[in-house]
């Protein structure tokens, strides 16, 4: 099955170089282009993109704000946010606007093909670095922690919180599996425990969830 790709930059010629990347791939095609938000939202409706390659920063409707509209729409659309920028707040919101997934601009075009095949199977995505300034952000207090949600703590069982925990520390289901002596299936069934009891989307959602919370705490994070 091909995977449709609606590719959003201000830039006429950066657009052009993804659009031939992705062209490039047997399995992606190009679904249309635009140039800001707002005519990506509109443009969604009627291509009906699998994947959405968002930039952050352009005229009109930012990035951060057309995601947000795609991911809450019916049905939601998977957009990867593809950015120059790096600092923190873009990570952050576009995560809680729903991203699927954050690269920046400087990939390698086979890490770019990768991160959309990934998004559009509707797993989450996100570069190391990203991971690591994400983590490191709540760990060092840059981001304040908001009120626990007891209830929905409450229902996560005591390996499940283990789990979680070790999320918020950036290590991998392998890692994890090892660090608390269970397999790695068992891993992954608590992790799709936790995403279902806790309403969450992907891994991403998780670690802002657990530092948010104050379940996992500065200096845990390895």
């Amino acid at each position: 099955m091909t995977t449709r790709v609606l590719v959003v930059d201000d830039q006429a010629v950066v657009r052009a170089g993804f659009a031939a990347v992705i062209e490039d791939e047997p399995d992606l095609t190009v679904a249309g282009q635009a140039a800001d938000g707002g005519e990506a939202v509109e443009l969604a409706r009627t291509s009906r993109p699998d994947v959405v390659l968002m930039d952050i920063r352009m005229p009109g409707m930012d990035g951060l704000t057309a995601t947000r509209l795609l991911t809450a729409a019916d049905p939601p659309v998977c957009v990867l946010v593809l950015t120059t920028y790096r600092r923190d707040e873009y990570v952050f919101s576009a995560l809680r606007g729903g991203a699927s997934g954050f690269l920046l601009k400087d990939c390698d075009p086979q890490e770019l093909v990768d991160a959309i095949r990934t998004v559009a199977a509707g797993e989450a995505l996100l570069a190391p670095e990203i991971t690591r300034r994400l983590i490191d952000a709540f760990a060092t207090g840059a981001v304040a922690p908001r009120a626990r949600p007891e209830g929905r703590l409450d229902a996560l069982t005591g390996r499940e919180r283990d789990v979680l925990r070790e999320v918020a520390r950036g290590l991998s289901n392998t890692e994890i599996a090892a660090t608390l002596g269970i397999g790695r299936a068992t891993v992954k069934s608590h992790m799709n425990a936790l995403l279902a009891k806790l309403s969450l989307r992907d891994r991403a959602q998780v670690i802002i969830f657990a530092y948010e919370v104050g379940i996992a705490r500065p200096g845990e994070h390895r």
